[in-house]
């Protein structure tokens, strides 16, 4: 028999969601969820989904679902995603987990309490090359590692490749703190970060934090939007073994629509890590081509995407990852950048 999911916000990411549960054999999408009047019901109308609510407590007090996918805004993580382990509910959050390390701890301990799958829709894990790397890295290819380079570069600022920022509420509430953004930090530095200890196997032990917000309407300020949240950071970074390296993101990326790039130097090796929203490439210079620097396209396995994890941790009852924890790890972080700015100041993580 299928799980029954419930998918809670009906906003632009929630449509990747129905289209992915739907067509994995073990989920079956039962019921939307929206706040905002007819949005549930337009939704559920086109992905076939037999029940629309207009609130999580209507859908709670009908209850015919084993999990939901919570495609809220950031903000709503929190409180809907505690409402939902209450009532007994595995779920499949959407990142970041919570605006801040503290209210992510907490859902993540009330997950863990439950016993109730919890996972993290961090999108990138996707990424068959990243996969391979994490492979070859655990199997010795490159040796110790000593040096990082990373960034997320986007260019939504500058070009028109999504819509026109100025005038589409989708993209000025993430200019605007005061909407819940906490800038591209929160929003592109949670994948980047977790793409870049993910990919190398390493945790971040002390981190520097540059952030900037760049002017971008006369005073700053477009209706009700303040244009206040950050738009560009840079991070040097130690890792716990002792490593090197820089994690930089922008959305003033100008010739860049959505790329992620990781390289990873080793003592015997390193690879080159590409990925955006719907491909990935790895580049390797191994073996005795690291004396002339000769560099070679690895051909990498398909690996499961986060909405087959979730399933196949539904279907075995284990937990899957992204974890509530692995992303509660990586909010504080996040966090840990926004003091390390403000003091100006390394800062060490506990």
């Amino acid at each position: 028999m299928a799980h029954r999911l419930l998918i809670l916000g009906t906003g632009n990411i929630a449509q990747r969601h129905a289209q992915n549960f739907a067509a994995i054999p073990t989920t079956t999408v039962v019921a939307a969820v929206d706040s905002v009047p007819g949005r549930a019901t337009a939704f559920a109308a086109k992905y076939a989904i037999p029940h629309a609510f207009e609130s999580l407590e209507a859908a709670l007090a009908w209850g015919e679902f084993d999990a939901a996918v919570n495609a809220t805004p950031d903000p709503i993580h929190l409180p809907t995603t505690l409402q939902l382990i209450a009532a007994g509910k595995h779920v499949f959050c959407e990142k970041p987990l919570a605006v801040n390390h503290i209210d992510a701890q907490a859902m993540t301990e009330a997950a863990e309490r439950s016993g109730l799958i919890n996972m993290v829709n961090l999108t990138y894990r996707n990424a068959h090359a990243l996969q391979h790397a994490r492979h070859l890295i655990e199997s010795g290819e490159i040796g110790d590692i000593r040096h990082v380079e990373a960034s997320y570069l986007q260019s939504w600022l500058t070009a028109n490749h999504w819509g026109d920022w100025h005038t589409e509420e989708r993209w000025l509430w993430r200019l605007s703190s005061a909407h819940g953004s906490m800038g591209v930090l929160g929003d592109v530095g949670i994948h980047i970060v977790d793409f870049t200890t993910f990919g190398t196997g390493l945790d971040i032990s002390a981190l520097s934090a540059r952030l900037h917000t760049f002017d971008k309407a006369p005073g700053n300020r477009i209706g009700p939007y303040t244009l206040d949240a950050n738009d560009s950071c840079i991070m040097t970074v130690e890792f716990t073994n002792g490593a090197l390296g820089t994690i930089h993101m922008s959305r003033f990326a100008t010739g860049h629509a959505n790329d992620l790039n990781l390289t990873i130097h080793g003592t015997t090796g390193a690879l080159k890590i590409w990925a955006d929203a719907n491909a990935s490439t790895l580049d390797a210079c191994l073996g005795p081509d690291i004396h002339t620097q000769i560099w070679h396209r690895l051909a990498c396995p398909p690996t499961p995407g986060n909405a087959d994890r979730f399933a196949t941790a539904l279907t075995t009852n284990t937990n899957g990852d992204p974890t509530f924890r692995r992303a509660a790890g990586i909010q504080q972080i996040l966090d840990l950048c926004l003091v390390s700015n403000t003091e100006a100041r390394r800062v060490t993580l506990a």
